[in-house]
């Protein structure tokens, strides 16, 4: 296998496709072989995707620096999550020389600034894929960098970065049409005029996470459903603000919305009724507002649906749950139901559930009207569902042969 090895690296094509499909640490050791061999594994044809997270810890500027240079316009996608070391410096080195690149990574990068983003619109006009997460010195003006220089952005994550506000919104969306996912949670000083111009600006929109962005309402998301057709995942999680108005609005203007609703304060799913036959995922956890209303819309015109979170929805009553139990995604296709934090919920909800026959796992925690003798019920018409549920311990009886401790189990694994 050797000879044949060896033989083979006499073929410079044959050779430079061998070592096209190593990852980084196997380069790095046959650069260490020989000459021709480092030559081979050296070469920047070998290195167009790179992901340096599992080196986070030892990757510096120059080492950033030195990449770029022997990569050059090879380089396509790059990942330094975590790596805090590298900074605006090494950034611009690695502009100037990997023109090409279209997928950057800087999450959590902390040292970044809006230098590096000036970096990139100067010198890589194919950038697609960006990820500013937690990057929390970028501004507006990285925005409207990125808008002068980097027109075909389809992907931009600014997750944390808590001092973009509308204006750099407005720059980034008006010169980057072909916009599909946006990630902007926890940029906190987002309000409606800033989904407005996402509404305006971003017809090719998929993906959006606006989560704790807190101060949004129904009237900035309706913008959003009336100019982003195409999208299929939204997050609002955190947004106290949203009320049950939104969802007629999703779903009569955003069709392709299912599977990823991710919320936990409200989540906001195709609930247009008759345009959401193929949800199979809706995430309701501390939906405040919810009522059993929505749980009737559900269980009417979503027949796909496998799981359904209503963790903390104070609202829902035993007869949400009974339209929910004779709904058309009761018998074969619900898989997971999560009630835990619903106190008007008793023992009835269980004889509801009890012919969902995919049912896997329930949770009850904290259900305070769920009885031990409701769950013995419904576990014998479901014999392999799991059941999470909390019972409050009693109160143990004064010892009388002294004062031994007793431990009494609270959580309980059905």
């Amino acid at each position: 296998q050797q000879n044949t090895l060896r033989g083979s690296l006499n073929y410079p094509f044959l050779s430079s496709r061998i070592f096209s499909f190593l990852d980084v640490v196997t380069l790095c050791r046959c650069a260490q072989v020989s000459r021709s061999w480092n030559v081979l594994a050296l070469d920047g044809s070998n290195w167009q995707r790179i992901d340096l997270f599992d080196f986070q810890r030892d990757i510096e500027g120059r080492v950033v620096e030195n990449i770029s240079k022997r990569c050059g316009g090879f380089l396509r996608k790059l990942s330094l999550r975590g790596c805090l070391g590298v900074g605006d410096s090494a950034l611009r080195t690695f502009s100037q020389n990997c023109r090409n690149i279209e997928l950057l990574s800087l999450n959590g990068c902390t040292k970044i600034t809006d230098s590096t983003c000036n970096s990139l619109s100067k010198f890589c006009p194919k950038l697609k894929h960006l990820d500013l997460a937690s990057c929390t010195s970028i501004t507006n003006l990285s925005l409207k960098a990125l808008s002068e220089g980097c027109p075909l952005l389809e992907q931009l994550n600014i997750s944390w970065c808590d001092q973009v506000t509308k204006d750099g919104i407005q720059a980034l969306v008006r010169s980057c049409p072909g916009l599909k996912g946006l990630f902007l949670k926890g940029c906190t000083q987002l309000e409606d005029e800033a989904l407005k111009h996402i509404g305006a600006h971003c017809p090719e929109l998929v993906t959006l996470n606006l989560q704790t962005c807190s101060q949004i309402t129904d009237e900035g998301l309706i913008t959003i459903c009336r100019g982003c057709h195409r999208l299929q995942s939204l997050c609002v999680s955190g947004c106290a603000n949203i009320t049950d108005a939104i969802l007629h609005a999703l779903g009569q203007n955003c069709p392709r919305l299912r599977l990823k609703l991710t919320p936990t304060h409200f989540t906001l799913l195709n609930n247009n009724k008759k345009n959401c036959h193929e949800l199979e995922k809706m995430d309701l956890e501390e939906c405040v507002q919810i009522t059993d209303g929505t749980l009737i819309q559900l269980s009417i015109y979503c027949p796909c649906l496998q799981v359904l979170s209503l963790s903390h929805c104070e609202l829902i009553t035993d007869d949400g749950i009974r339209h929910l139990g004779s709904g058309p995604c009761a018998h074969d296709r619900l898989e997971v139901i999560e009630l835990d934090n619903c106190p008007l919920i008793t023992d009835a909800s269980l004889e509801h559930l009890k012919n969902c026959h995919s049912l896997d796992r329930i949770e009850l925690y904290d259900c305070q009207q769920i009885t031990r003798a409701g769950i013995k019920r419904l576990r014998t018409h479901l014999p392999n569902i799991k059941v999470h549920a909390y019972f409050a311990p009693v109160t143990p009886p004064p010892s009388v042969g002294g004062s031994r401790q007793r431990f009494c189990r609270c959580c309980v694994l059905l």
